[in-house]
């Protein structure tokens, strides 16, 4: 039987990484220039591409990890380290400015229709944050059935990534620089919390189990 909540930790921990609000004014900036309909276009690719990705490592994770002799304790540990400096990083705004250099640099180099491949779906979405939870939740979801609900969960939150870049424009008038700043520091306690329980999971697992 499917454990709500592991589905409903899964939901929170996937949507703050991802950070759908954080990304919306660096989508805005990657897309400057571009009507409506372009962004549009440009939003659903970046997305879907994403997904693809990140349903990939859902899949293959535990996997690729067994293939290359790591326990899926250590990878927890691992991974909720990595979760944990990301979250350092939103906590102390500098996150987003490293989303931001990145972005820029793109634009110089790559031609406007790229920019959904990169950076808006590598590493904007499906970053390193992103592709380490998504593996360290496969391992909470070992049957198919469960991997089908890790799909379901990973499409949902990909599809309320696409609604707030789709509504970037109004979600940046509506948060401003305080309200950005407010989200993106509460979403980063959350997501060190969750880090620490991945790191915790891990230890139990390794030293334990």
């Amino acid at each position: 039987m499917l454990n709500i909540d592991l589905v409903v930790n899964a939901i929170t921990t996937l949507l703050v990484t991802i950070d759908p609000p954080g990304l919306a004014p660096i989508f805005l900036g990657l897309t400057v220039g571009m009507t409506r309909p372009q962004r549009k276009q440009v939003a659903l690719r970046g997305c879907v591409i994403a997904f693809c990705i990140l349903a990939v490592f859902a899949l293959t994770g535990a996997s690729v990890l067994s293939l290359l002799g790591i326990s899926i304790g250590a990878f927890r540990i691992a991974g909720g380290l990595l979760l944990f400096w990301i979250a350092f990083e939103m906590i102390f705004e500098r996150r987003n400015e490293r989303k931001e250099k990145t972005s820029e640099v793109a634009i110089t180099r790559d031609h406007i229709h790229n920019i959904a491949v990169f950076p808006l779906a590598l590493p904007l979405i499906a970053g390193p944050g992103a592709i380490s939870a998504t593996i360290l939740l496969s391992g909470s979801f070992p049957s198919a059935i469960e991997r089908g609900a890790l799909i379901g969960v990973l499409a949902l939150c990909i599809g309320i990534l696409f609604l707030s870049l789709f509504i970037a424009e109004r979600i940046d008038r509506f948060l401003g620089n305080t309200g950005r700043a407010i989200l993106t520091r509460l979403l980063g306690v959350i997501l060190a919390a969750l880090a620490v329980q991945f790191v915790v999971d891990g230890i139990k697992s390794v030293f334990i189990g």
